[in-house]
């Protein structure tokens, strides 16, 4: 076996320990920024809850239904983005993103988990699904954002 097809089985078993024990799945309480999204091209839907107060993502936790890649980044994206800053989270995304779309990308910082779904960006019609969790942080770190400058 080849050192490539050993990494692909690793990074596998790694998405498909995240789709069958879901870290984060769950909501949290009313005071939470809710957001929901879906892929409407494959039915994969996300309702994403963040707790966020000065500028860190103290909780963040995920429901839903789609394939193993949506569900497994979900929850990975819930992982590593719990602790962080605003900031932080939102770098996160944009080297997520860059990864899913074949860009070169900072990889000076650990991504853990995450990197196991850099073999998506061969297959573009899956890239949806891994990006639509990390499109909800988004959204939802927006919200929070317009809701503190009011």
């Amino acid at each position: 076996m080849s050192i490539n097809s050993n990494l692909d089985q690793l990074y596998r078993q790694v998405i498909m320990d995240h789709y069958k024990n879901p870290r984060n799945k769950g909501s949290l309480g009313e005071e939470a920024v809710t957001v929901d999204m879906n892929n409407p091209t494959c039915g994969d839907r996300i309702h994403l809850t963040l707790q966020v107060e000065d500028g860190i993502i103290h909780d963040a936790k995920f429901d839903g239904e789609g394939c193993s890649i949506s569900m497994s980044s979900a929850s990975m994206m819930t992982q590593a983005v719990k602790g962080k800053t605003v900031e932080e989270a939102m770098k996160l995304s944009e080297i997520f993103s860059d990864m899913m779309t074949g860009k070169d990308y900072d990889d000076s910082i650990d991504l853990e988990d995450i990197e196991a779904l850099s073999g998506v960006s061969k297959f573009p019609a899956r890239i949806k699904c891994a990006t639509l969790s990390w499109k909800a942080m988004e959204k939802g770190v927006h919200q929070q954002n317009q809701g503190t400058e009011e």
